[in-house]
């Protein structure tokens, strides 16, 4: 099966954080090799802005850690596509954030469940969410 990464999943993954729910990281850890794990450019973007404002602190410069975890964990890129955009549109405002907006319109455009702790999502019912 396929899953896209909400940033903070991805993020308390490769920080080995607690936070991180059993059944998430046993998605992430795909020890059976039966799910393929997406991680958006949009959460790449949300982190470097995290870093730049000094919201979030890696031990290792970003690229290092973004390769060390797509080496690890065999991490699809996903792009953003025009359909993607073009579905926040309709989305109703449950969520103002624009990462998660598009993160949502990526989930539901591909058919993918997303791997979040983000209560919000919940409200959209064509979003499948996995915790």
């Amino acid at each position: 099966m396929e899953y896209i990464l909400d940033t903070h999943a991805f993020i308390w993954y490769a920080a080995g954080d607690k936070q991180l729910s059993t059944k998430a990281r046993n998605l992430i850890d795909n020890l059976n090799n039966e799910n393929q794990i997406f991680l958006s450019i949009v959460s790449i973007w949300e982190i470097s802005i995290k870093l730049s404002i000094g919201k979030l602190e890696f031990k290792k410069p970003l690229k290092e850690v973004l390769d060390e975890q797509i080496e690890l964990n065999n991490y699809q890129i996903l792009d953003i596509k025009m359909e993607h955009t073009e579905k926040i549109i309709d989305l109703p405002f449950h969520h103002r954030d624009p990462f998660d907006r598009l993160l949502i319109g990526q989930s539901i455009i591909e058919k993918m469940p997303i791997i979040s702790i983000d209560e919000n999502f919940e409200k959209y019912q064509e979003l499948s969410v996995v915790w």
